[in-house]
């Protein structure tokens, strides 16, 4: 059975390797989210300094992997055969987990992943263990460490609130004292906050960054601890006197600072946070090892007391997982992802929202409102009307299309740096993403980013990742527990297949969402080029074609929703009913942000453009709204006749329903392609075949008032049968009008 372990070795080290690709995915939203927000530099030059932080943290560190060793369970009172097993539910399980939060693209924690995961499936062996009739004076207790899990509970909780407070009153002062008008800084301000910003980073490194550097042995740390004092003070001396020096030369401060501080943010990343991926299959070959070197020993009886060591990782396997972690960050779409929520959830005011509603964020909007109300009654109107003046931007401010400025990702690096650091000093178990996340949303809120129409989309935005957090401890740890008992259960055939199924579904999941991706892509391609271009008369052609591929898409889903509900009426299937009708649903809010994504774009042209192109632009927003209208007024008769199972409708009905439907679906999914392909000669000519449809329609509805007038005709099928006429030429009627929109704006725009 050896050869069974020795694999089971290799499998671990595999999926260690996935578990690298998406827990990178994930975390790298701790380190990049500020200097991409701000655009402190071209995103390639962003993923190099990323780059090479995070190799340097991963080769320089020492590896110290003791929480997966004995940090959650005791290992003397479990056998080499439960620990592998434990140690493969836990990877199967992370893998799987991350990768659906980045598909989600929500920030997580990896820490919490792991501690949780790793409790879940040891709580399965000592179930196990109980119920065989173990020791009878062992309980629980002995068998778990959970004093480890509560202090990860604990730092949740002290950390949301402190970095969301934190970063507020931060930001705020920040701002007051410096305004928007960056520009005008005085030169000693500038080079003030310049030192403090890069001394508080170099802190961070020294506490946090570096604390488990191979070259750092105890002599050093001492020295560095005695003497920390002064050598933050010669640090803020000479940082202060550099930048002085390089504002004066018209080198960009800030700009410095948001590099720093992602190359900090990433090695200590990298330093510290590579336990959550490699240290579960480092310490399965560890007690691979000691079992292979006890001859004749029996894997569900040799105890695993090695583990209570701390082992130190190779350089090998820490070069290794440099270049895999390298790799993610350059490759990973899902990082990308990851990173969009926090940037969308705290940039300024314009832009698409991400969340929609909920009724905790109205109500903490509410009270917000009405405790800054209270407060500004309270505030000498002097100091209210000063203090306004600090947060009102410049009248010429241009609108490069940055989430913020590099003053507040400046904040951000800095007061993440020092919390990270402080919680470090006083050993207290804060996570990365928890303080990095908290901080940019303190900021984003002190630095009036929220305004009334997007605060609550934000709060609810904030609500949700917070209960991601959450989420994540309770389902790493069922979903662990049950891979565990499987595994012991099923032995070796159960270790194998969970394995394999974890990888096929995390390639799986990879390839679903560069196929996604790539459907999207053209659109956000043309958004991304309107906010970036400064040419203003570029930007009329420009939303020109990106306001016809988004009609296009809607059009397609429009043309699906008909098709579907036609066809679920006449065979009475209720679940692709319900399933379009959530889709149009999900679509609403689509619409809206669409509309206000195109607007901001709108505002970007030239005052003569944006004048010539407005009446069309609106006229073919009001056209698809009304499309969608009429598609659910057509969605929500239908599901309700099927659900409560009314009288079908007759053959001869469905088949010159669904002929009209099939052919006004065909009609708007070939316009679709038109636009797309800029065949606007095929849009006219289906805009005329579209118009022909309205005496079809008219047809069968006369039909249907006809057969009304005899005694033996279901009324509620009959009624039913002339709404859905009456609603699909209304669908004819709106679909001209939006061709005949488009081709306005074609016009206006040549």
């Amino acid at each position: 059975m050896e050869w069974m372990f020795a694999g089971m070795v290799i499998l671990l080290f595999l999926l260690a390797v996935f578990d690298l690709y998406v827990g990178v995915s994930n975390d790298a939203v701790n380190f990049l989210n500020s200097a991409i927000g701000s655009r402190a530099a071209r995103f390639r030059t962003l993923l190099i300094i990323a780059a090479v932080g995070v190799f340097c943290g991963c080769v320089l560190s020492n590896g110290m992997m003791d929480i997966a060793r004995h940090g959650i369970f005791v290992p003397e009172l479990f056998s080499f055969r439960e620990v592998m097993y434990i140690y493969m539910a836990v990877m199967v399980t992370d893998i799987v987990l991350l990768d659906v939060f980045n598909t989600f693209g929500m920030p997580t924690s990896t820490t919490v992943s792991m501690v949780f995961e790793l409790l879940g499936a040891a709580f399965a062996f000592v179930i196990i263990k109980v119920a065989a009739g173990g020791a009878d004076d062992m309980v629980f207790g002995d068998y778990l460490n959970t004093s480890k899990a509560l202090e990860v509970i604990m730092g949740i909780f002290m950390s949301v609130p402190i970095a969301f407070v934190a970063g507020s009153v931060v930001q705020y002062v920040t701002r007051v004292l410096f305004t928007f008008h960056l520009r005008d800084a005085k030169a000693w301000k500038m080079a003030t906050f310049g030192g403090i910003a890069i001394t508080a980073i170099v802190y961070f490194m020294l506490f946090k960054g570096m604390k488990n550097l191979s070259f750092m042995d105890g002599a050093m740390k001492t020295w560095i601890g005695e003497h920390i004092g002064i050598l933050l003070l010669g640090c803020f001396v000479a940082s202060t006197l550099l930048m002085l020096v390089l504002h004066l030369a018209r080198v960009q401060v800030l700009r410095i600072v948001v590099l720093v501080g992602t190359f900090a943010l990433a090695t200590a990343f990298a330093g510290n946070d590579l336990v959550n991926f490699i240290g579960v299959p480092l310490a399965g070959l560890a007690s691979w090892t000691d079992f292979s070197a006890t001859a004749g020993a029996d894997a569900s009886t040799h105890m695993m007391g090695v583990l209570q060591e701390s082992a130190s990782t190779p350089l090998v396997f820490l070069f290794g997982a440099g270049v895999v972690m390298v790799v993610s960050l350059s490759t990973s779409r899902k990082a990308r992802h990851v990173v969009e929520t926090e940037v969308g959830l705290s940039r300024r005011d314009t832009g698409e929202e991400m969340f929609g509603s909920s009724r905790a964020a109205r109500s903490l909007v509410r009270w917000g409102n009405a405790a800054a109300q209270a407060i500004q009654r309270h505030t000498p109107a002097r100091l209210g009307r000063f203090l306004d003046s600090r947060f009102r931007t410049p009248a010429d401010a241009v609108d490069d299309g940055t989430a913020y400025d590099m003053l507040r990702a400046s904040v951000n690096l800095v007061t993440a740096s020092l919390l990270i650091a402080l919680g470090t000093s006083l050993k207290l178990p804060l996570s990365t993403t928890f303080v990095t996340f908290m901080v940019a949303m303190g900021t984003s809120l002190s630095d009036r980013a929220w305004s009334r129409e997007s605060a609550v989309f934000r709060i609810t935005g904030v609500l949700t990742v917070i209960g991601g957090w959450f989420l994540t401890a309770g389902v790493a740890f069922t979903a662990c527990f049950t891979v565990a008992l499987l595994m012991a259960w099923g032995g070796g055939i159960a270790v194998a297949f969970l394995a394999a199924a974890a990888i096929f579904s995390i390639i799986h999941s990879q390839r679903r969402y560069a196929r996604k991706q790539e459907e999207i892509k053209q659109g956000d391609l043309l958004f991304t080029e309107m906010l970036s271009t400064s040419d203003s008369t570029a930007i009329l052609p420009m939303l020109s074609r990106h306001i016809e591929v988004s009609a296009g898409e809607a059009l397609r889903l429009y043309a699906d929703s008909l098709r579907t509900n036609v066809e679920g009426l006449c065979c009475e299937r209720l679940r692709p009913l319900r399933a379009a009708g959530k889709r149009l649903d999900q679509h609403k809010r689509v619409l809206k942000n669409l509309r206000r994504r195109e607007t901001i774009c709108l505002r970007r042209a030239t005052p003569e453009d944006a004048v010539r192109l407005s009446t069309p632009f609106h006229l073919v927003h009001n056209a698809l709204r009304q499309l969608f209208y009429g598609c659910q007024r057509i969605s929500e008769p239908v599901m309700e006749h099927v659900d409560n199972h009314f009288t079908p409708l007759s053959p001869a009905e469905s088949e010159g329903l669904t002929e009209i439907a099939r052919t006004l679906a065909k009609d708007m999914d070939n316009m679709a392609d038109a636009l797309k392909d800029r065949r606007y000669d095929d849009a006219t000519r289906l805009r005329n075949e579209v118009e022909g449809l309205r005496t079809a329609c008219t047809e069968e509805r006369n039909n249907a008032l006809e057969r009304i007038r005899h005694n033996d005709t279901n009324l509620t099928t009959e009624s039913l049968l002339i709404h859905l006429l009456q609603e699909i030429e209304q669908l004819c009627v709106e679909t001209r009008h939006l061709a005949d929109n488009l081709a306005t704006m074609r016009r206006q725009d040549a």
